[in-house]
């Protein structure tokens, strides 16, 4: 297929400039961090380009070290928020073993977590803090797995601690797509939830003419200092900005 055939190639070009910098600027680690998410931002929107995305942006982006939660839809979601913010994102720990994505996705300095794992949380959220500390955006999708777009799902506590601990403010973004006419719903081939195999899916998602995608971003963050009613409150906050993806 022409669009796999197109990422793979664009996929590599980029791995290999941001590598080649990469090694150049070892000494200077501020600066091999802001190529990191220069090439990170690039690479996805051009990404976005080849598989047909279009994203519509509504709201302003946070600003860089910013704290951010979002629902989770697709594997998609990756690119069209990197486009816009170029953060570390936290993802589950079996991404980091698949071929090629696994790879790509610890040069960018994706932050892995085992949910299965509860020792696994106080580093995980360690990592969190470091990335802050040294000017990254941070993504954390809190529903804990992808959903099919309907609603919102609940909240997970346990990456929000120290945000409540120090009451760091989160920002919050909320993520839909649509696909165009004669096409299936986007709920079945851009949405990648329950049982769906990942093959299966991307191949009928490169198929797709055209996607729609809306970014959102929340009009001012949200404070608390209690892990529980924080997520509580962040969840409401995504729900009132979410359009259901149909």
């Amino acid at each position: 297929m022409v669009r796999g055939a197109l990422s793979a190639v664009l996929t590599a070009g980029c791995w290999i400039a941001w590598l080649l910098l990469h090694v150049a600027t070892i000494p200077v680690p501020g600066l091999q961090r802001r190529w990191r998410r220069w090439m990170f931002s690039l690479w996805s929107r051009a990404l976005l380009g080849v598989f047909g995305v279009r994203v519509e942006v509504v709201g302003r982006p946070p600003g860089e070290p910013g704290f951010l939660v979002c629902n989770h839809l697709s594997y998609i979601d990756i690119p069209v928020l990197a486009a816009s913010l170029g953060p570390v994102f936290v993802a589950k720990a079996e991404i980091a073993g698949w071929p090629v994505i696994g790879m790509l996705a610890r040069c960018m300095g994706t932050v892995f977590i085992d949910r299965g794992r509860k020792r696994d949380i106080p580093n995980v959220n360690r990592q969190i803090d470091e990335a802050l500390a040294a000017g990254d955006g941070v993504v954390v999708f809190p529903e804990g797995t992808s959903t099919n777009g309907a609603a919102v799902a609940p909240f997970r506590t346990s990456l929000l601690a120290p945000a409540a601990q120090v009451q760091r403010p989160v920002h919050v973004a909320s993520l839909s797509y649509r696909t165009v006419d004669g096409d299936p719903s986007a709920s079945e081939t851009v949405c990648w939830w329950g049982e769906m195999e990942l093959m299966p899916h991307l191949l009928v998602f490169l198929g797709l003419k055209r996607v729609e995608a809306r970014l959102r971003f929340g009009s001012a963050p949200v404070v608390g200092a209690d892990r529980k009613l924080l997520a509580e409150k962040l969840w409401q906050a995504v729900d009132q900005i979410f359009i259901p993806t149909p």
